[in-house]
């Protein structure tokens, strides 16, 4: 596998809405895996097709404090939410910012998963976050049209502290 690009704010296609896919070709499958190891090497919790410059319905979230437990999610749809969580967000697209966003609390989603089998993924707090901000990114949507306030500048915080 390989690690992509992640493409950033102000770029054309973060924009655009996606296609969704019809089937897992070998291409595809790469595709994922990139996005996977794309993710993971930038401490990411999830990761959209745009974001790496594909205009294709996939998303990859692993929300586990291990970093071993991914959701493949192709052709998400929201079909339920309910609740509501306000919080900081952020997005590997976005680098050295956040925001303060609400979101439903809790989302219910149908998808496919790498083999193309239907799935129903449910999700409360973090989980729900992430579903919702990677499948807004297949519509060209990205969170700091959500933000409430003004973004915070992250860039000089250290982690490691």
């Amino acid at each position: 596998m390989a690690i992509r690009k992640i493409r950033t704010i102000g770029d054309e296609i973060l924009g655009h809405n996606t296609k969704p896919v019809k089937l897992i070709t070998p291409r595809t499958a790469l595709l994922i895996g990139d996005m996977l190891d794309t993710m993971y090497e930038a401490n990411g919790v999830g990761l959209a097709a745009p974001q790496v410059g594909v205009l294709k319905q996939i998303v990859v979230i692993d929300v586990s404090e291990e970093g071993n437990s991914p959701l493949v999610l192709i052709n998400p749809e929201i079909i339920e939410r309910s609740g509501e969580q306000t919080g900081q967000e952020a997005c590997l697209s976005v680098p050295g910012k956040s925001g303060i966003v609400t979101r439903a609390n809790y989302v219910k989603v149908k998808a496919y998963n790498e083999h193309m089998k239907e799935i129903i993924v449910e999700g409360e707090e973090l989980l729900a976050r992430a579903l919702q901000h990677e499948i807004d990114h297949l519509s060209g949507i990205l969170y700091v049209s959500k933000v409430e306030g003004d973004l915070v500048d992250t860039s000089s915080i250290d982690e490691n502290k």
